[in-house]
């Protein structure tokens, strides 16, 4: 499994200061996106479950991914009652929006560009985790750090998935192009805190 800087290395840039100190700030949007996110990792799993249910490999792999993405968003959950915070839905943050703008339409590139945007994703919750977890009180430090071994394992399903179905040169070169595109969304300001976001403009 990778290493916390492996992984840094295939995100292109660490996590700013900034966006930790914000997140810390704002407990209650961090985990209320944090929720969200989970369940739409799992809804992503499951659309890739059904739309390539003749791949043997990614419908086995997706459906464990499902299984722990619903089992993480009903831990989040749990955490947010103990703490009397209500769920509710919160706006997307542009993250996933931006990057999966660089997914090719055509078949089989839309399946290995989306994996690849897809281990970005799961890369940056894992890097994430690691760099908030220190900061956190002692529930929340715990759990966030028991999340980095599943969202390495995600992130990793993911690429191997990425280099299954596709030509290494072409996944070398759709992973560069993200990798440029991750760097700016997470480096520049934002609107507003998300797990996904940049700086936060009040940051």
């Amino acid at each position: 499994m990778m290493s916390l800087p492996e992984m840094n290395e295939f995100l292109g840039c660490r996590t700013p200061d900034a966006w930790v100190e914000a997140a810390l700030q704002d407990l209650p949007t961090l985990l209320q996106d944090h929720a969200n996110n989970e369940k739409k990792a799992a809804g992503a799993a499951f659309h890739y479950l059904f739309t390539y249910s003749n791949r043997a490999e990614l419908s086995w792999k997706m459906s464990r991914i499902a299984r722990e993405e619903l089992r993480h968003f009903e831990q989040v959950l749990q955490i947010m009652k103990r703490r009397g915070i209500e769920h509710r839905n919160v706006s997307s943050a542009r993250y996933a929006g931006a990057l999966r703008k660089l997914c090719r339409n055509h078949e089989p590139l839309k399946l290995t560009d989306s994996l690849v945007i897809g281990a970005f994703i799961e890369c940056r919750s894992c890097e994430r985790f690691g760099a908030v977890a220190p900061h956190l009180d002692a529930e929340l430090g715990k759990f966030y750090s028991g999340l980095l071994a599943s969202e390495a394992r995600h992130f990793q399903d993911y690429l191997k998935l990425a280099y299954l179905y596709g030509e290494r040169d072409d996944v070398d070169a759709k992973i560069a192009e993200v990798r440029a595109l991750e760097v700016e969304l997470i480096t520049s300001s934002d609107r507003e805190l998300r797990f996904h976001s940049g700086i936060p403009c009040a940051a």
